[in-house]
């Protein structure tokens, strides 16, 4: 079994990509259906607000899950990093 990525690492990834850090860390599937949930609630948003609303505000949901993927990318690599260390 490959030694685990630092989770800082992973963190810096899923900063980076949604979806990122869940790939690096092995879970691929999490990962792209976190990258696909971010696809669209961006879209949705986008096509539920007024043009006059800022490009944050038109995607928002996506941001919003992407957000939450932060996190859970960054808890799962320490989880693991710390299982390696035992």
């Amino acid at each position: 079994m490959p030694k685990p990525l630092n989770p800082y690492l992973v963190l810096l990834l899923a900063v980076i990509l949604p979806g990122g850090g869940h790939v690096a860390v092995g879970e691929a599937r999490r990962g792209l259906v976190f990258a696909l949930f971010v696809v669209l609630f961006s879209f949705l948003t986008y096509i539920t607000t007024t043009p006059e609303t800022s490009f944050l505000g038109r995607h928002a949901g996506g941001l919003f899950i992407w957000a939450l993927s932060i996190p859970d990318a960054y808890r799962r690599a320490r989880l693991r990093f710390a299982m390696a260390a035992n």
